[in-house]
């Protein structure tokens, strides 16, 4: 899918355009051009983004076949821009799609293989109110960075959620299923700070360096993107603090839950301890035994035997309550 937007100097805005009306109005350095390229082969979109933009052949090929993290080349009249929007998927997963952007003087290019709803978000925006055009194509960029941006926070708040319900389940039930779904958390916060940090670098760049399509004016928005930015990683720093102080709140709990089986253990061997030594001892004959040993096979004898295997494991288990150990 290619879809255009073009807003003249007479403040007027048409999105009917063609591939041959597109290559027109793009000499008009005083109107605004944004054209978004989606999900289309890559033989289409390099005839376009060669023959009618003229761009570089290894730009394109950036855009169209490589993927990259986070990046910004300069080439002259425009640049070259790498961003990366963020979702979470299912699985415990953060998944990451990629906008190739081309900012020239009169345009915005931008390219991506599956829809980003930050892109589609200023798209819809700007068919309502076509002010957000007024003030050029950086800033343009400035309100597709911003949208991008923010796709962030509802990743992180998803990842907190995943952390609390992990400790939640480590309280009611510590499964071993938990450590899979603790180093899936660590790897998707791994993946996020991937992404954040170039970013950063990016939009400081951005901010601060001096780009003949970026205005001074337009640096002032950039930069307040990238301390959203700066405050993001800060967010996945913590993040994954959390996380590993989840992986050695399991251990402890599983350690604390092991020394409970123990105890358990060790207190039922000492309670059968003295039986299994007095059944032992006396081999348990109380029938048919040796004339010599007739007396130990009377009634009361009987009794007594089992009022001592009753008593002596009752007796040491109330000594071991009374001593605290359970």
């Amino acid at each position: 899918m290619i879809r255009a937007i073009y807003f003249s100097k007479e403040e007027t805005l048409r999105t009917d355009l063609d591939v041959m009306e597109i290559a027109f109005l793009l000499q008009d350095m005083e109107g605004l051009l944004w054209v978004d390229f989606q999900g289309n082969p890559p033989e289409k979109d390099k005839e376009i983004l060669s023959g009618t933009f003229g761009f570089h052949p290894l730009a394109i090929d950036d855009a169209l076949e490589e993927a990259h993290v986070p990046k910004i080349d300069d080439w002259g009249k425009y640049l070259y821009i790498v961003l990366h929007s963020a979702l979470a998927g299912e699985n415990h997963e953060v998944n990451t799609l990629e906008l190739d952007v081309f900012l020239g003087e009169n345009y915005l290019v931008t390219h991506h293989d599956e829809e980003i709803e930050a892109v589609t978000r200023v798209w819809d925006n700007i068919q309502r109110d076509s002010r957000h055009l007024r003030n050029g194509p950086d800033h343009l960029l400035y309100r597709v960075v911003d949208e991008l941006v923010a796709s962030y926070m509802p990743v992180v708040e998803t990842l907190d959620q995943w952390i609390d319900q992990i400790e939640d389940q480590l309280f009611n039930y510590p499964k071993p299923e938990i450590v899979e779904q603790i180093f899936a958390v660590k790897r998707a916060v791994l993946h996020l700070r991937r992404m954040i940090g170039p970013q950063r670098e990016v939009l400081n760049k951005m901010a601060r360096d001096d780009y003949p399509t970026i205005d001074q004016q337009a640096q002032v928005y950039f930069r307040d993107v990238y301390d959203h930015l700066v405050r993001l990683y800060s967010i996945a720093e913590n993040i994954r603090d959390l996380v590993s102080d989840t992986m050695d709140t399991y251990l402890s709990v599983l350690n604390n839950r092991m020394n409970e089986i123990m105890k358990t253990l060790t207190i039922i061997t000492t309670l059968f301890m003295p039986i299994t030594f007095i059944t032992g001892f006396f081999g348990m004959n109380f029938f048919f035994p040796h004339k010599i040993f007739g007396s130990w096979t009377t009634a009361s004898v009987f009794l007594i035997t089992l009022a001592v295997l009753l008593v002596v494991p009752i007796s040491i288990f109330l000594w071991i309550r009374r001593r605290g150990w359970m």
